[in-house]
């Protein structure tokens, strides 16, 4: 009774910090009352290091978003400095090294119990002790990892003490990674036989409307002296809770050692997991020893086919899928990489909102709250592993332990994440720069390989890139490396003709290798955002052309500037195409993010999404307005960028000049109407989506209006706005859970007397008021080179918005929170915590 009493107790305490995971239901919640500090120290892994002066927090945690001390315009601003190692990579953002402490006790139910400690991930070179004892190193940030503290743990009211390095030095990394914990931390115990972590496999062989089998192989670990044999009870639990398959079987499992059983239940009627309907089920996995229960997992998963057919291409449930996919980095912008699952299942919102089906995980294991989300809300996932092998693309990255610890990483990656029905594929690389040679071929049939052992209902991949600078090889080359893929994921492929002048490499390559593969499939794991038409068109030609996924779905932190566009004088020559891309990789302060997204940092649309929303026939008509550009200066578009446009007509100061409008649509005339008169009219080019012209301006209301065969089919409304007269607040939640972890999105609008956003507002700064149960956890908005910090109270407006991330503490209450700024008239919003 004892263990079943404890079992309980542990399952209580999980849904009490309202915390998800997807795998394991007795783990617990380890994230709060951890001490941090950063700096490089001697003796801080040893208990009785006195840390009574560190400051005390709750995870996850990300210190580089964090403000730097001795703040100076110009070289030191919020979390940003001009001396980071990383420059504009990283978004002239600082790592370091710091400490994690946490002091805790464990009653007597944990004796004779095997306690392990989880980390989601920790960035980066962790190292791990408990009470002293050193548990292991840690490389990779991106992989979860584990630790059997039971040896060393004290289980009688006196206190532990685990301790936890993180080192983020040198360059490792190609764009913001923070550091520190920056995922959830947990805490497993368990009798000595128990489920295995990430134990519970599970697939659905044969999937129909009318019946579907569901195959679970469960591995149980027996830690104790004696071999044993257990009872294994599988239930299959529907979204409303109820049971709908049972069965159970006798396992004996040897002493000190592992065994495996597999069980199959058959589910009628059942709900199918798809883009629309994400019908979740539960795998209730209970050891029985007599008539005691020892061990028990709940694992979701979802019911549903999944065919990747040579001829007709993917198929999801019998019917076929095409890849409106966006990749996106890890970074949850003003929060920085720290992985609070609410920010990372309104980032799956927002990206499902603006159309795309699938997410890319670029390139990276993402963490179990981003999969649990797309698992909730619909969204397909391509999981990728790494973005180096042997060969450096910088001097402190994952090459230097790529050798040693490339299988426990993909190993990590593949079990944690292959319950998900989310993730269709999985990617073993990204623009691999030893692809073509003996060593990329290897390792390509080795990782290959070994992600089919570990899960052989998946097709495998990687990103292959054919431009200088990763490569002067010829194609041929590449040849032995591709044959290991299922699937050929080609970057920026069909994007060469548009910007790099390399039509003998365009699309042939796809149709060249398909002639020679007639069964093979192809997809573009990235493209450029002014290569989405072409990469569509071939999407909708093409059954064996998968889609694509676009660089990127929403903007991030580094890679600075690659997506904006910038004002050179207009006699500066510039030649189309790669040398041009060098503009774009310049250390230029104070930019800080790619601005290469579909959305901006804070989660508004840009012109990529309005532009896409045309390419994937999901709106008829877009019209934008490119931002004046000054005399004597000319625009130069950023390669992984769209020209400087924005729904806007409202631009004082601007009447009577000349500014140009661009309409997006797939019909073949576009009339503009001016307060009420037609103005021009245009006849799209054969193969463009883009009509532009020059309109003198005048204040009122612009339309755009698209016709085939002389019948309207679309329209798109432009009004200039009214001066900014207020401030309004708008929650995208008003009610949030009281665990610490649980945060509402607060958008700051600039409006007029009408209530309308006032684009043209950019430097307002608004000052912020919180009182109640609620902290500020960071302060945003869209713009790439405000430098300000993210967790003072005020920011600036751009483009008349902003936003504030509030989270909760640990009381019940209201949280309120008031806007002000000069000249405008404020607001206030209360957040409910529940």
């Amino acid at each position: 009774m004892k263990s079943i009493q404890f079992f309980f107790i542990l399952l209580v305490l999980l849904l009490s910090v309202g915390i998800t995971h997807a795998q394991d239901s007795s783990e617990i919640s380890f994230d709060n009352n951890w001490r941090f500090r950063k700096d490089t120290l001697n003796g801080a892994q040893n208990p009785a290091f006195n840390d009574s002066g560190w400051r005390i927090l709750n995870l996850p945690h990300d210190w580089s978003i964090e403000d730097l001390p001795n703040q100076k315009e110009g070289e030191v601003q919020g979390p940003f400095t001009k001396t980071s190692v990383g420059k504009a990579a990283t978004g002239f953002t600082e790592g370091g090294t710091g400490w994690y402490r946490k002091t805790f006790t464990l009653n007597n139910n944990y004796k004779g119990k095997k306690t392990y400690i989880l980390f989601d991930g920790v960035y980066m070179d962790a190292d791990v002790w408990i009470n002293g004892h050193h548990l292991g190193n840690h490389p990779y940030g991106y992989t979860s990892f584990s630790y059997d503290l039971t040896n060393y743990l004290t289980t009688n009211g006196k206190s532990n003490v685990i301790a936890v390095r993180a080192k983020n030095l040198g360059k490792n990394s190609r764009w913001y990674s923070g550091s520190g914990i920056y995922r959830h931390v947990w805490l497993l115990a368990v009798n000595p036989i128990h489920t295995k972590l990430w134990g519970n496999y599970i697939t659905t062989p044969e999937v129909s409307k009318d019946k579907a089998t569901v195959k679970v192989q469960t591995s149980i670990e027996n830690k104790s002296l004696n071999q044993k044999t257990v009872i294994v009870k599988l239930d299959l639990l529907n979204p409303s809770g109820q049971v709908v398959a049972s069965r159970k079987m006798p396992l004996t499992v040897p002493a000190d050692s592992s065994a495996d059983l597999t069980q199959k239940l058959s589910v009628t009627n059942p709900g199918l997991w798809d883009l629309d309907h994400p019908i979740l089920y539960k795998a209730r996995v209970t050891l029985i020893d007599g008539s005691q229960t020892i061990d028990q997992t709940i694992t979701p998963f979802g019911i549903r086919s999944l065919q990747f057919d040579g001829q007709k291409g993917l198929l999801l449930n019998g019917q076929v899928i095409k890849l409106k996919g966006g990749c996106i980095h890890h970074d949850l912008g003003p929060l920085g990489a720290a992985s609070f699952d609410r920010a990372e299942e309104r980032k799956v919102e927002l990206i499902k909102k603006a159309g795309y089906n699938a997410l890319r995980m670029s390139h990276n294991p993402p963490s179990p709250g981003l999969l649990n989300a797309c698992d909730r809300l619909g969204m397909l996932v391509l999981d990728e592993a790494f973005d180096m092998w042997e060969l450096p693309k910088n001097p402190q990255d994952y090459h230097l332990y790529f050798k040693d610890w490339w299988q426990r990483d993909l190993t990590s990656m593949v079990l944690k994440d292959r319950n998900h029905p989310s993730v269709i594929m999985w990617s073993i690389g990204n623009e691999i720069y030893e692809a073509p040679d003996s060593s990329g071929i290897q390792n390509a049939m080795r990782l290959s390989n070994e992600v089919r052992r570990l899960d052989p209902t998946r097709p495998v991949t990687d990103a292959i890139v054919f431009l200088p600078p990763y490569t002067k090889k010829p194609w041929k080359d590449y040849e032995a490396h591709v044959a290991n893929l299922d699937v050929d994921g080609y970057n920026y492929f069909l994007d060469q003709s548009v910007y790099f002048q390399r039509d003998s490499v365009t699309l042939h390559r796809f149709e060249t290798e398909r002639a020679k593969h007639p069964n093979k499939l192809y997809m573009s794991t990235e493209y450029l955002p002014n290569a989405a038409l072409e990469n569509w068109d071939a999407t909708e030609k093409y059954p064996w052309f998968l889609g694509g996924f676009c660089w990127t779905a929403m903007d991030y932190i580094g890679e600075a500037g690659i997506g904006k566009s910038i004002l050179v004088p207009e006699s500066q020559k510039l030649s189309k195409g790669l040398m041009g891309m060098g503009l774009f990789y310049r250390n230029n302060w104070p930019v800080f993010n790619a601005y290469c997204g579909d959305l901006d940092l804070i989660g508004d649309r840009k012109a990529e999404s309005y532009y896409k929303n045309v390419v994937w026939r999901n709106s008829p008509i877009e019209v934008l307005v490119r931002r004046p550009i000054p005399e004597g200066q000319k625009e130069v578009i950023a390669t992984w960028g769209m020209p400087d446009e924005i729904k806007s007509w409202t631009w004082p100061g601007q009447e009577g000049k000349k500014m140009q409008v661009d309409v997006y649509t797939r019909s073949k005339n576009v009339k503009l109407e001016l307060n009420g008169k037609v103005i021009a009219e245009q006849t799209v080019p054969e193969g463009s989506i883009t009509a532009t012209f020059q309109v003198e301006y005048q204040p009122g209301t612009l339309v755009a209006k698209s016709y085939d065969n002389g019948k309207e089919a679309g329209s798109s409304v432009l009004s200039t706005t009214g001066k900014p007269t207020a401030i309004r607040l708008i929650a995208d939640r008003k009610i949030i859970k009281s665990n610490h972890n649980d945060l509402s999105f607060i958008s700051v609008q600039i409006v007029d007397s009408k209530g309308n956003v006032v684009p043209s507002v950019d430097d307002t700064e608004i000052n912020f008021k919180l009182s109640g149960n609620a902290t500020i956890a960071a302060v945003g908005n869209g713009n790439p080179s405000d430098m300000s910090s993210f967790q003072q109270p005020h920011k600036k407006a751009y483009q008349g918005r902003a936003q504030v991330i509030l989270k909760s503490s640990s009381k019940r209450g209201l949280a309120t929170l008031t806007a002000s700024a000069p000249g405008l008239k404020e607001n206030t919003i209360q957040i409910k915590i529940n």
